[in-house]
């Protein structure tokens, strides 16, 4: 009976913990299992014909026990006697629970089975256009054509296949950690396909369908597999209102949404502000807890976070990241942000809002620079601000993946 059990608990175990690990299930998300979730997953054919080989042998047992030390009188009894019809009942009422897990854990509850794909991808210009202006988008140029990808669509598909000019990209976003990435498919110079697996520390995870190797989005790294290690090679992305994106790229293309997954796109519409129902996806309006806004800035291997409220409040932040002076500015509707390196032509410029506009004054020279980082006036005029890729996302998630960030405190 003992092997019996051992060998159902390994069945179920199989199909439950493969998939307990690196889905958002209770208790799931805050251990450090993700090489045995891997094991389990890349290892369940084996182990699904283990726990079949361990309960057939069981059963076999059970029907055919040894009777060395039985007297003819007691065996001749023992064919007799009335077998229990119970343990039939309850091998065929575990047979069919099995088949329940495993038609759910393997159907159901998978990922890419919750989360799937656009099946056409269409985009307009700004004047087909049928994503309103607020809605928040990340950005993308490549080969000086333009594209935006709207968070409420691409935070349900988790990914989105594009090519931009000549040049193929993978928009990414988690909405569980507020990570919006956008990577190079091309791996080991290939290109790649990838699917949505689950997610590890509450992040997106990407499986690649050539390895099998695990990649987190948050960062592009390949976190098991044979691939280990490896890097996605990032493209420079911006996320702001689509207002604004088109203010700055006004022949942009927008993705349009795929009629199938209406629904599914109904259910974010409140994400863009933090005010969606759910737990996971929910902003907390203070400061410095696990689902408060920061903003993420990184130079090599230096990482700072800086409190969305502090920004909101002040609507300018300058600092200096690994000895690079930069600035953080919000637009004048509190939504959109940009990261900009402060030196230009060789001076560090010391910049300052002007009250009541969407506009910036460096004290060097007193030119006026816009919210795109342009300088419209003065005798910087023409010049650009350079901007520094930085994010918006939760603070559990960027202390997570960078564990030695330092926090901007004013």
């Amino acid at each position: 009976m003992l092997l019996l059990i051992t060998g159902i608990l390994v069945l179920f175990a199989t199909e439950i913990l493969r998939v307990y690990f690196i889905m958002p299930f209770p208790g799931s998300q805050h251990a450090n299992t993700i090489d045995l979730a891997y094991f389990i997953d890349s290892h369940r054919i084996g182990l699904r014909l283990l726990g079949a080989v361990i309960v057939a042998w069981a059963l076999y047992s059970i029907q055919n026990p040894v009777r060395q030390h039985a007297t003819p009188q007691a065996a001749g009894w023992g064919l007799r006697k009335k077998r229990s019809p119970w343990p039939k009942i309850v091998l065929a009422f575990v047979a069919i629970l099995y088949a329940l897990v495993f038609y759910y854990f393997n159907f159901r509850f998978e990922a890419d089975k919750m989360f799937k794909q656009p099946g056409t991808k269409t985009f307009a210009t700004a004047a087909a256009n049928t994503i309103s202006p607020d809605r928040l988008v990340i950005g993308v140029v490549i080969d000086h054509q333009a594209r935006a990808y709207p968070i409420q669509l691409i935070g349900y598909h988790h990914q989105v296949r594009d090519t931009i000019g000549n040049t193929p990209v993978m928009i990414t976003y988690c909405t569980v950690c507020r990570t919006g990435r956008a990577y190079s498919p091309v791996v080991n110079g290939r290109l790649e396909d990838f699917r949505l697996v689950g997610m590890d520390h509450f992040n997106a995870m990407f499986e690649d369908a050539t390895t099998k190797s695990w990649w987190r989005q948050a960062t592009g790294v390949a976190i098991a597999g044979p691939l280990k290690n490896a890097h996605l090679t990032e493209i420079p992305s911006t996320q702001s209102t689509l207002a604004e994106w088109l203010q700055e790229y006004p022949d942009s293309k927008i993705l349009q949404p795929d009629t199938t997954y209406n629904r599914r796109y109904a259910a974010l519409v409140d994400y863009d502000n933090g005010t969606i129902e759910g737990g996971l996806e929910r902003r907390d309006s203070g400061s410095w807890k696990a689902k408060s806004w920061v903003i993420g800035v990184r130079m090599g291997n230096t990482t700072k976070a800086y409190d969305w409220n502090d920004l909101v409040s002040h609507l300018l932040i300058e600092d200096s990241i690994a000895a690079v002076p930069i600035a953080i500015a919000l637009d004048t509707n509190k939504t959109s942000f940009r990261v900009w390196n402060r030196n230009v032509g060789g001076q560090t410029l010391q910049l300052e809002r002007v009250p009541g506009q969407p506009l910036l004054k460096d004290s060097n020279t007193s030119s006026l620079w816009n919210l795109n980082g342009l300088c419209i006036s003065g005798t910087l005029k023409d010049q650009r601000l350079q901007p520094v890729q930085s994010y918006q996302e939760f603070w559990h998630s960027w202390s997570q993946f960078h564990p030695l960030t330092t926090q901007y405190k004013l």
